[in-house]
């Protein structure tokens, strides 16, 4: 692997089983740029297309959350936690093909494995259907490996990617899009029925007060165990520490008392050898 401290890699067994169609794409006029602080003069441009796109549906971090986040490489250590955030922008000709964000939670408990939460990505209408969106969904897990290493852990430690979307609904096309486009990829749900997962409110301090209080929403839990696609269960004790990683990432963030029903929440789940279902997201 070539140094991934300054470069995105096309890693084809990094690429979820159905995402083949990724390895089609001619990606050499691309320009990738790894984004890894706030000073990168490509910041401002990958910020504003990701926040033009979310951050009007409160469905993405204000500017200086972000800012604070990418503060943390080569990788920052909070408990037993270590937090790496990055943006990938990915341009052609100057012109922009996509964007990216993501983050790393590399913990050595209870043995070394890294989540990644992978946040949002928005790809240019020109670019959709190419293959693109596959290395867009791949590229987090050399983000991992990273991470990984900057906390003095194996990089060859098993890595989840996790992606926190909406419950299914035919009324809403664009969720379903985004839905079967996972389940193609080989992606799954942790089974909603068992596990209740809940995502922080991203609005502002001053609009949650004004409102009475933090009103978390239930999202369904999108998961794949890279390497271990194949298995149909996993155990209640995988699921809360996949939720614990995320819930610290959302912790450095965040005010403790707009998180305290999240954690809260982890009470209802389901015991630690409980094995829970992995379905279609699209169910």
């Amino acid at each position: 692997m070539a140094n991934a401290e300054s470069s995105v890699e096309f890693i084809p067994g990094d690429l979820a089983g159905g995402d083949a169609k990724a390895l089609e794409l001619d990606g050499r006029d691309f320009d990738i740029a790894r984004i890894r602080s706030s000073n990168d003069s490509l910041f401002a441009m990958a910020y504003e297309r990701l926040w033009d796109e979310f951050g009007q549906h409160h469905e993405m971090e204000p500017r200086e959350v972000i800012m604070r986040r990418l503060a943390w490489h080569p990788a920052a250590a909070i408990g037993d936690c270590w937090l790496r955030y990055e943006m990938v922008l990915v341009r052609r000709n100057n012109q922009f093909v996509a964007v990216r964000d993501h983050a790393a939670v590399a913990t050595g408990r209870p043995g070394p494995q890294a989540v990644v939460h992978l946040s949002h990505a928005l790809v240019d209408p020109a670019w959709r259907r190419t293959g693109l969106a596959g290395w867009l969904r791949a590229w987090p897990i050399q983000t991992a490996r990273a991470c990984l290493a900057a906390a003095g852990l194996p990089v060859a430690s098993p890595i989840t990617l996790v992606a926190e979307m909406e419950h299914p609904d035919p009324q809403f096309p664009n969720r379903m899009t985004r839905l079967k486009a996972y389940e193609k990829a080989g992606f799954k749900k942790v089974q909603p029925a068992l596990v209740k997962y809940f995502q922080p409110d991203f609005r502002t301090p001053g609009e949650i007060d004004a409102s009475g209080g933090a009103r978390p929403l239930p999202f369904g839990l999108i998961v794949r165990r890279v390497g271990r696609e194949q298995e149909q269960i996993i155990r209640g004790a995988e699921v809360r520490q996949i939720v614990e990683c995320l819930y610290r990432l959302y912790g450095a963030s965040f005010r403790e008392k707009d998180m305290a029903g999240l954690w809260q929440s982890l009470q209802a789940y389901p015991s630690a050898e409980a094995p829970i279902a992995l379905v279609p997201p699209t169910r």
